[in-house]
């Protein structure tokens, strides 16, 4: 409703017709309401290849990680949803999402990942082959290698403005900067890329702050509506599985 006021507002002060709203899904790139107005076609086409490749590299590290990894599941993930939950959703919700997570990791892996932390680390040598959890976090580490290349020392990644491809960045590797894990080798491995942490630490004083000053949230539920923001960005996937 706020999205159809915004656009009847516009067209009554600029001339423009309601159904070009509709009828022209480009409008808005034209009239340059568009983060990456500015990109050229090249840069264009590097941010489809870097988010295709967070989708396929980063993201069923990051499931894993969330919601199959017990330790993280039993002592993070579940209380939180659970505790954010109305009742009784939060009795059932965290174990949807938990095998809506699985399920994803299965459609792209096509084999079901190893639960155990000495198994995801790969120290069971008794296996006769690679595991699929060691697999799973070797490309998200190369991922966030490539990540960190790309972004070399730039406060973003095609120059001092965001655009979509920092907002998809941004949305993988908050939760992961931020949230306290107890089994997390791909959060030790974030921490030693400090370009990408001082990336996540930038937006969240410039854009999740009190009118970017700098000055955390004293409200509470503030804090916490803006971590489930982040929490839902990597779990997008998720929820469209479970629906």
């Amino acid at each position: 409703i706020c999205k159809i006021c915004w656009c009847q507002t516009y067209s009554e002060a600029s001339g423009l017709d309601m159904e070009d709203y509709y009828w022209q899904p480009s409008l808005f790139p034209k009239q340059r309401f568009n983060a990456d107005y500015e990109l050229s076609a090249k840069q264009g086409a590097d941010t489809m290849a870097y988010i295709a490749l967070l989708e396929e590299k980063l993201q069923p590290a990051l499931l894993h990680t969330f919601w199959v990894d017990a330790e993280n599941y039993s002592s993070l993930t579940k209380p939180w949803f659970a505790a954010h939950s109305p009742f009784p959703l939060g009795f059932f919700v965290p174990g949807r999402l938990a095998g809506a997570a699985l399920s994803r990791i299965l459609l792209t892996k096509a084999e079901a990942p190893l639960h155990s932390i000495a198994e995801v680390e790969g120290k069971v040598k008794a296996q006769k082959r690679r595991p699929v959890s060691s697999s799973i976090y070797s490309d998200a580490k190369e991922c966030l290698n490539l990540l960190s290349h790309r972004l070399g020392t730039s406060l973003y990644f095609f120059g001092n403005a965001p655009t979509s491809l920092d907002a998809f960045v941004f949305g993988y590797l908050a939760p992961l900067h931020k949230a306290s894990l107890p089994s997390g080798q791909l959060q030790q491995h974030l921490k030693q890329l400090h370009n990408l942490c001082h990336f996540c630490s930038t937006i969240l004083q410039n854009y999740f702050t009190e009118a970017g000053s700098g000055r955390p949230h004293s409200n509470q539920d503030a804090v916490d509506a803006n971590l489930q923001k982040l929490t839902q960005l990597v779990n997008k996937e998720s929820n469209l599985i479970e629906k």
